[in-house]
Parts: C-alpha cells; sequence; structure tokens
C-alpha cells in the first residue's frame, strides 16, 4: 500500500548507516512496522465502509515529503489509526519474544496495585511500542508547517488511544481459588477496539483556527508562535484537522475521489446497526442517485456423494445474491441533490 511504501522509504534511506550485525534486527522491526501499517489500514477500511469516504487508496500517503498535503478530519483518521497499528505491532511483538532485546514489562511486579491485587505476569511492553512507533512513524514528516504539525498530533492522538484502549487482566489465588489476593497485568485491546475509539475521535475532530495573518507574515518565529497558540487549546487525545473534507458524493479525479456512484449499501438484513441500515440513505439518496436492486445467479456444487469406487457426483444449486447499488436516476445526470448536502459522511 502507499503508506508502506512511506514507511520504506523511510527504512531504505537508514540502511546505509546499518551495520550487518544489526540488519537483522533492523529488517525484523521492518517487518512488525508493515504489518502494523496495513492492520491500521485494514481498520480503516472496516470502520469507514458505510461512509461516503471509504478509506480509498489515495488517502493512504502519510508522507508529505512528495507534496501530498491534505489535512482533512478524514485524513487526521490516516494517521492516527497507523501510528496506532505500528504501535500496537510493535508492543504484542515485543511480549511474545519476537524482537531481539524485548520482553514483557515487568518494572511493576510485586507491587501493591489496588485492595487485593499485586502487578505481576506479563504486561505488554508499551513504552517500547511507543518509542518505536515514533521512531518509524514520526519520521515522515520531515516539515516545519502547520500541517506537519498537525500529522504529528494526530499520530501521537493514536499512540494514546492504544493506552486508553488497554485492558488489566487479573488471576486469582488463594485455598481452593478463593482468590483472596490477585495477580494482574496490562494487556492490548482488540485492535477493533481502538478503531471503534478513534472513529469516536474522528466524528468529534476539530477543525484547527489558525492566525493567518501571523503566518502570513514569512516570520518562522511568528510561523512557530501561531501553532503553539492554536494547539494550547487541544487536548492530545483529540483529532485535529485543517482543512474542510470535500464532497465525497462526486467523482473528483484530481483528489482520487470515485463518488458513491456504483457503492454498495445495506437495505435489509440481520444485526444490522443504525449507521448500516441508513447507509442507502446517506450514499444515494443523500448524494442525489437512487438506489438499484441487482441479482446475480450463483451456480456451485452441493449435495455430493462418493460413490464406490471412486467417484464423487454433485448436483448443481443455483443461489441468488442480492445486493443494492447507488446508481444514476433514470434520465438524469447524478448528484443533482434533492436533499441539502449534510456534509462529508
Amino acid at each position: 500500500t502507499m503508506v508502506f511504501c512511506s514507511f520504506l522509504w523511510i527504512f531504505n534511506s537508514g540502511f546505509n548507516m546499518l551495520s550487518s550485525s544489526y540488519l537483522q534486527a533492523y529488517l525484523t522491526y521492518a517487518s512488525s512496522v508493515q504489518v502494523g501499517a496495513q492492520s491500521g489500514i485494514q481498520e480503516c477500511k472496516h470502520q469507514f465502509a458505510w461512509d461516503r469516504w471509504n478509506c480509498p487508496e489515495s488517502a493512504l500517503q502519510l508522507s508529505t515529503h512528495k507534496g501530498l498535503r491534505s489535512a482533512t478530519s478524514e485524513t487526521s483518521f490516516v494517521h492516527a489509526i497507523s501510528a496506532a497499528g505500528v504501535m500496537y505491532t510493535l508492543t504484542r511483538n515485543c511480549s511474545l519474544g519476537d524482537l531481539d532485546n524485548c520482553g514483557c514489562d515487568g518494572s511493576r511486579n510485586g507491587q501493591i496495585g489496588g485492595r487485593g491485587w499485586l502487578w505481576g505476569g506479563c504486561s505488554d511492553n508499551l513504552d517500547f511500542g511507543e518509542r518505536m512507533s515514533k521512531q518509524y512513524v514520526d519520521a515522515l514528516e520531515t516539515g516545519q508547517d502547520s500541517r506537519a504539525a498537525v500529522n504529528l498530533h494526530n499520530n501521537e492522538a493514536g499512540r494514546l488511544a492504544v493506552k486508553a484502549t488497554m485492558k488489566r487482566i487479573c488471576r486469582c489465588h488463594g485455598m481452593s481459588e478463593s482468590c483472596s489476593v490477585q495477580t494482574c497485568w496490562m494487556q492490548l485491546s482488540d485492535f477493533r477496539d481502538i478503531g471503534n475509539y478513534l472513529k469516536i475521535k474522528h466524528d468529534q475532530a476539530q477543525k484547527l483556527e489558525m492566525d493567518k495573518r501571523r503566518m502570513r507574515s514569512g516570520n518562522s518565529a511568528d510561523n512557530r508562535g501561531a501553532i503553539a497558540d492554536a494547539f494550547s487549546s487541544i487536548a492530545r487525545t483529540e483529532l485535529i484537522y485543517l482543512e474542510e473534507s470535500p464532497d465525497y458524493c462526486s467523482q473528483n479525479a484530481s483528489l482520487g475521489l470515485h463518488g458513491t456512484e456504483g457503492r454498495e449499501c445495506l437495505q435489509h438484513g440481520e444485526g444490522l446497526n443504525q449507521w448500516e441500515k441508513r447507509s442507502c440513505r446517506r450514499l444515494c439518496h443523500e448524494c442525489g442517485l437512487r438506489v438499484e436492486e441487482r441479482r446475480t445467479e450463483i451456480v456451485s456444487s452441493c449435495n455430493c456423494k462418493f460413490q464406490w469406487c471412486c467417484t464423487v457426483k454433485c448436483e448443481n444449486c443455483s443461489q441468488v445474491m442480492v445486493k443494492h447499488v447507488c446508481a444514476r436516476r433514470e434520465g438524469g445526470h447524478g448528484h443533482n441533490y434533492r436533499r441539502r448536502y449534510r456534509g462529508p459522511k
């Protein structure tokens, strides 16, 4: 993916600085970073599957060194979930013993954690994961402007999400499992929990308001001051953005946006949440499109029986698959919104 290519750019630039004795460890870390970045992008695609913006490949470029400078609320999520994915994978692999010179965090073992329990066991090594994530992910930001500052802030918010979703796991001790004393340790949550946490943060993302007069002055000290002032009221855990999102209903080749025409939506089905149930309205109707039902017949082998000796005979069974997609209105040109456009969702 484009995200991993950005990381690879950093890795390749560092190879010449490594002696052969450290090369294997370097490649092991690089593999964990790749897996972490990929898991972040997969989670992005899951979280935005039924949004107008659905984490397309064009959005998966973290580095700004090639001039890709978007700083929308969606970009803030990409940065946060990617940094979280890298930290998560490095932390987990460290605790599993897959990385050299790294293991469980036992710094608090033996200490009283609370009433009736002690720290013990194998706590996931967050400090290591955080440190290495900063080293690899934050290295992609080489600029000194407000966009680079926003991206670094969102990287940090992603790492803080990993910390915020950690869970305490305990084991009972005592006569006949009376649980008079517990040993507890901290463990990573499922990555889906981190994705859910950051999706809420995305929905509450704050626009960073800059003093444009100071930024236009051309004075680097003024620029730094304006950036610092703008960040002073923003919590480190919050996602932030600089630019309003474009209209994701419509195709825009220059921005790499495909629009919602042809996108699948969900009309019926068990176990759908409210966001999924409203996907046809959000992707189709509110974008000036209609919902089209498409039926596909799938023929597959079934009722297979083994016959002596030695053949298997099967019947052909057909199944009709129904899906709903957004299509242009008959006689229309599409995206002639009948309802007021309600934003980038």
